[in-house]
């Protein structure tokens, strides 16, 4: 029988940025969880998808290729909002500062040039010619898959509590405020469409909470609703309003 250790698990905050002080509030104030849950679902999907398709089937195959360009556009814009929003500050405050998660940020991007090439190829070949290329490119999206995945794990794992050893409360809202302002009302329904159907009851009822307090008006509230009400499956979506109904 094989020797369980957990030597898989993504480094520590030590081995990436050094010894760190103790956080000064609870892991559960969570920058990176709602919206990697999101991801992470997102990303299995398409997997998934891209393993099960006919690739001479026309329609279902450029659905699936607007697919995968859609959620390279979430996957990009995930990116710019750590890098504008957190990495800068990790650069203020470390002597080494973000130059880690920058370095697999660069390799992520590396990864979207990648697969957009290739998705537009199997967009302009004919049908014959698909599968292969179709293969192809599901063994690339799998292998960022694997990369993006060890690449979130290690952000959970330890630049959130690096980040909450140095920063305050205020500062820790101040980033969430800053990145959740910088996104339009659109790309804001995709991310919710993404991280409201991978969370769990508790997790969905607090956010939705959170953001209907917050809202800048009844606009905003309705798009919160919509996208939730669009996304969960109808038992998901009772929960939900029964959940809110109660804390209210």
């Amino acid at each position: 029988m094989p020797i369980i250790n957990d030597n898989w698990l993504a480094p520590s905050r030590d081995d990436v940025f050094g010894p760190m002080p103790a956080p000064k509030r609870p892991a559960s104030f969570d920058l990176y969880g709602p919206v990697h849950k999101g991801l992470r679902l997102a990303l299995c999907g398409l997997l998934t998808r891209l393993g099960a398709q006919d690739w001479t089937e026309a329609a279902s195959t450029a659905a699936l290729l607007d697919a995968m360009r859609g959620q390279l556009e979430i996957s990009a814009a995930h990116l710019r909002h750590e890098e504008e929003h957190i990495h800068r500050l990790l650069d203020t405050r470390l002597p080494e500062g973000a130059v880690r998660p920058r370095h697999q940020h660069e390799a992520h991007d590396a990864a979207f040039a990648d697969l957009a090439l290739m998705i537009e190829t199997i967009a302009a070949a004919p049908g014959a010619e698909r599968p292969p290329l179709g293969r192809r490119l599901y063994l690339r999206f799998s292998t960022f898959v694997a990369e993006d995945f060890e690449h979130m794990a290690e952000e959970e794992q330890a630049v959130q509590p690096m980040l909450q050893a140095l920063l305050s409360d205020a500062e820790m809202r101040a980033i969430e405020a800053g990145i959740l302002a910088a996104i339009p009302p659109a790309r804001a329904q995709d991310f919710l469409r993404l991280m409201l159907p991978a969370m769990s009851p508790p997790e969905r009822a607090a956010l939705v909470a959170g953001a209907r307090a917050n809202a800048p008006d009844d606009t905003a509230v309705a798009m919160i609703e919509g996208s939730a009400m669009v996304s969960l499956a109808p038992a998901d979506w009772h929960d939900l309003q029964m959940r809110l109904a109660l804390a209210a």
